[in-house]
């Protein structure tokens, strides 16, 4: 069975939502406290140096970080999780999703921690930060044409990003106002049944 690393909320959730979505059995480690010195940061660093979530260890005992790699991962046997390739929605769908942990990914890595790359100016880079991530929403809300998903009436491994991010920062008031096609695929991932257990389990419902 895969073991994932995570923490209730964080990042591990996007890749607990897409093994569930697929049908894939997972058991949960928390390694809360990880992003800190002690017991958790030194369970998760034999693992992944980085000491980052999440980080999944496969039932061949290999270790995958990476929430893209995740996703890649388990279109190999998953293959309807993602348009068909040779497709321009499959272009789009790669594309987007490496977009997404390529730009908004690394304005939390900074704003959350502004303290370790601007210590003279923390609040200045958690604000700057914010701004920038909230014209990538805007533009991402431009790129999506269709409903009740993203790329139309099939679900994607993509839309399990958005129920996540919406919880984070500028929180899901700013996404109802600014971003309402990204707010209502967030809410139709949110109503999938065999999603209720793990999106409870890290507070997202």
């Amino acid at each position: 069975m895969i073991q994932i690393y995570g923490v209730p909320g964080y990042g591990s959730t996007i890749s607990e939502l897409m093994l569930t979505l697929a049908g894939v059995r997972y058991s949960f480690i928390n390694v809360d406290g990880y992003d800190k010195p002690g017991p958790a940061r030194e369970q998760l660093e034999k693992l992944n140096p980085l000491c980052q979530v999440p980080t999944l260890v496969l039932e061949n005992g290999t270790v995958m970080t990476e929430s893209a790699a995740v996703a890649l991962m388990l279109l190999d046997d998953h293959p309807g999780l993602a348009p068909a390739p040779g497709t321009p929605e499959r272009n789009r769908f790669l594309r987007l999703l490496v977009w997404m942990v390529a730009n908004v990914y690394p304005t939390f890595t900074y704003a959350d921690y502004p303290e370790r790359w601007a210590p003279g100016a923390p609040a200045q880079l958690r604000e700057s930060t914010g701004r920038y991530r909230e014209t990538l929403y805007r533009w991402l809300e431009q790129q999506v044409e269709a409903t009740p998903w993203m790329f139309g009436q099939d679900i994607s491994l993509l839309d399990c990003y958005l129920p996540v991010m919406r919880r984070w920062t500028p929180h899901a008031a700013w996404f109802a106002q600014h971003t309402p096609k990204l707010n209502a695929i967030a809410d139709a991932v949110c109503a999938l049944p065999e999603l209720q257990t793990v999106l409870r389990a890290n507070r997202i419902l």
